[in-house]
């Protein structure tokens, strides 16, 4: 476009609202926060386009009045039809932004008289120019909301992917992924956001925190206590925690690693086995799974091949997600009892 700005100061303008500044002298800053706002006044693309063609006739200097007849305007915008460019000028009058000044023969000219005085027959643009501080206010609001939007968005899928990191088999996960491909307002995503952040705080929420045991004073049993090796408190942890978990119960809830065995696997040191077997099938080096089993226990480690196969496609990196949750900082939190029955209850649900 050959020129950037145009006078739009009246005597009643300037009355009202004073000096007017260089933003809303600005004919396509104006044009843009109408497009940006559109949606506010029902306007279409086709409609935005139509406004664009008739700025384009607009020449500096030569006031707000378009001359243009209805075939030059349909050729500027692209060739649509006669019909259409009026439904959309119409719209515009409707809706205030455009006033028709009609000559008697319909014409669209200028005439001045000698003493300088101008009547325009045309299409009059300056209602359009002197709403600008009401659309880019609209604009600017529009914009604001669409960049929060896009903040609390951003914040929801970081606490999703922290919550399926650490729980995948968590129903919350798939229900807020199918919220979010929907077009949220503000207020839904903040209520998104904070059912979410609830959800993530499960994690840390010991559904059986531990009862507190006094130890003995007599000496003795004391210093038996502080003389236990890391590898019996290992075994005792690990005992402890998998306890409520039976084989059975495991090879039947992730029958995906069950499936890869020819043999039945009948109690914890075949299902040891067979995880050893597995892991390498799945990007996990042996000295790994040896690391683990050393660090978290045997059975510990076994379950986590099973139950990260059993999960598929939910795990993007075997390798990594093991190593996290066995010998990473996410060792404590990995609870297999606890992921066990989540996977029982949800093959129950959709059985």
């Amino acid at each position: 476009m050959a020129f950037t700005k145009l006078s739009i100061r009246t005597a009643d303008a300037d009355a009202s609202r004073g000096s007017i500044s260089a933003a809303e002298t600005d004919i396509w800053t104006i044009f843009r926060a109408l497009r940006d706002a559109r949606s506010v006044f029902g306007l279409r693309p086709g409609h935005i386009q139509t406004l664009q063609a008739m700025l384009s006739f607009l020449k500096p200097g030569h006031g707000e009045t378009v001359f243009a007849s209805n075939d030059s305007i349909c050729q500027r915008v692209g060739g649509i039809d006669e019909r259409t460019l009026r439904r959309h000028i119409n719209r515009f009058v409707e809706l205030g932004f455009i006033k028709r000044n009609d000559s008697s023969n319909r014409k669209r000219y200028r005439v001045r008289s000698s003493s300088g005085e101008c009547i325009s027959y045309g299409l009059s643009l300056t209602p359009l120019l002197q709403r600008a501080s009401e659309l880019i206010a609209i604009a600017h609001e529009m914009e604001n909301n669409r960049r929060d939007r896009i903040f609390v968005r951003k914040q929801i899928l970081t606490k999703l992917a922290h919550l399926e990191e650490h729980d995948p088999s968590n129903t919350f996960i798939n229900h807020a992924r199918r919220a979010l491909r929907r077009k949220l307002s503000l207020t839904e995503y903040h209520a998104l956001l904070a059912d979410t952040g609830k959800e993530c705080q499960t994690l840390y929420t010991p559904d059986n925190p531990p009862e507190t045991v006094e130890l003995p004073a007599n000496d003795g049993q004391t210093v038996r206590h502080q003389s236990m090796s890391e590898e019996e408190k290992k075994d005792l942890d690990s005992n402890t925690g998998n306890e409520a978990l039976k084989p059975d119960l495991l090879t039947s809830v992730c029958d995906q690693a069950t499936s890869f065995s020819t043999e039945r696997l009948r109690d914890w040191l075949d299902i040891e086995n067979h995880a050893r077997t597995l892991a390498p099938m799945m990007g996990i080096h042996p000295e790994t799974f040896e690391k683990a089993k050393n660090a978290v226990g045997a059975q510990k480690a076994s379950c986590a091949i099973f139950i990260m196969l059993q999960l598929g496609q939910r795990i993007r990196d075997f390798g990594a997600y093991f190593h996290s949750i066995t010998l990473g900082q996410r060792q404590d939190q990995f609870d297999p009892v606890a992921l066990i029955k989540r996977l029982s209850k949800t093959a129950m649900q959709t059985a």
